[in-house]
């Protein structure tokens, strides 16, 4: 008779809930799964950078490697010093993370937990939503407007259990975008009323992609507001995803919070280091803009001669609605062709799809119009 018993007798009940993050096909799974070329495949489902990593964050990182038998600095002082000097800053305003998920699960432990909320809206990064079950917390989604954060329902949504709101901007997986001037006024009348008594985590993930006229620099809200926490990443338009290297701005009071229980040496030794070159690192970061700018193009394009409505996207993916979703996405998958599906966001007629480089965005539109052809 077997010892084995469920872990579900001894689990949390709000721990047993939840239903694990669900990643993109990886390409080695997929050439498996249905004999595919490995190298015939394009995958264009986890917002990754098609350019890849930076020369010269290459360079950084096989330098530190040298020191691979040692911890990596727990603190991440060079790091913290460089974002220090870019944001204008004091150091110890900075956390580290592994990737910015991770500061979003050090923001939840810190300040969420059973009998407190946390308010999110409906059709954000899905990871808000977990953060706040693992925590055991109560969660208030609120309607989304045109796919985006409505800010007013948002705020009127906050009860006198809430203790963290959630902005993604751009979001997660829509694309949509707040100006500033909504942020800031969102800001302010949160920390009018509530005080530090619920706190903002502005996600940034997707900043670097903004077109120039749209950016804002978040860190002087940061100096004005001791409820916010700005958090961003070096996955996305740095490069850098396979690291996992993030990074939050708030002001020490928040800061101590997260540090107490962020996990030591959470961001590695190689992560640091790539991370401090590919943030000086300008030509790639404008590179990366200019061809996910002109993916973008192609892609709307291509859904505009198709018929397919998408929305407007201020990141580096669209979010485009092609009826039988499922359906749509095994087809593209035989085709060598990995996008992602976003049913649990509760979009199950839409597709997200990475912008890749030129030719990547053909075999994806050459597939997609292949597999309504054959409808």
């Amino acid at each position: 008779m077997s010892n084995i018993q469920s872990t579900t007798t001894v689990a949390p009940d709000y721990v047993t809930r939840i239903a694990p993050y669900q990643a993109g096909k990886p390409i080695d799974e997929l050439a498996r799964e249905f004999s595919l070329d490995p190298a015939s495949i394009v995958k264009l489902a986890s917002n990754e950078n098609p350019l890849g990593m930076p020369e010269s964050a290459r360079q950084a990182m096989l330098k530190a490697a040298a020191l691979l038998g040692r911890y990596p600095d727990p603190n991440g002082f060079e790091l913290k010093a460089v974002l220090s000097r870019r944001y204008g800053v004091p150091a110890g305003w900075v956390t580290l993370g592994n990737g910015s998920n991770d500061l979003l699960e050090i923001a939840s432990l810190a300040l969420l937990s059973p009998g407190v909320s946390a308010v999110y809206s409906e059709y954000a990064f899905t990871v808000y939503r977990l953060a706040t079950q693992a925590r055991g917390a109560r969660h208030i989604v609120v309607r989304a407007c045109e796919y985006g954060h409505d800010l007013d329902a948002m705020f009127d949504a906050i009860s006198d259990d809430t203790r963290l709101l959630f902005i993604a901007n751009p979001n997660n997986p829509t694309g949509t975008f707040l100006p500033a001037d909504q942020v800031e006024a969102f800001l302010e009348r949160v920390y009018a009323q509530h005080g530090l008594g619920v706190t903002v985590m502005l996600d940034e993930a997707y900043n670097e992609y903004l077109a120039p006229e749209l950016r804002f620099d978040s860190a002087r809200w940061v100096e004005r507001f001791p409820n916010l926490i700005v958090s961003r990443t070096f996955s996305k338009a740095y490069g850098l995803a396979g690291l996992r290297v993030g990074y939050a701005l708030a002001q020490p009071g928040l800061t101590d919070l997260l540090n107490r229980v962020r996990q030591p040496f959470n961001v590695n030794t190689l992560a640091q280091a790539a991370a401090i070159a590919a943030l000086d690192d300008d030509a790639f970061l404008q590179q990366s803009y200019e061809v996910n700018k002109a993916g973008k193009q192609q892609l709307a394009e291509a859904f505009d001669r198709m018929g397919l409505q998408f929305v407007p996207s201020y990141g580096n993916f669209l979010l485009v609605r092609v009826g039988d979703a499922s359906g749509v996405n095994l087809e593209l998958l035989k085709r060598g062709v990995i996008v992602r599906p976003v049913a649990g966001d509760g979009l199950p007629e839409w597709l997200r799809v990475t912008i890749g480089l030129p030719h990547e965005n053909v075999r994806f539109i050459e597939a997609l119009e292949a597999v309504r052809g054959q409808a």
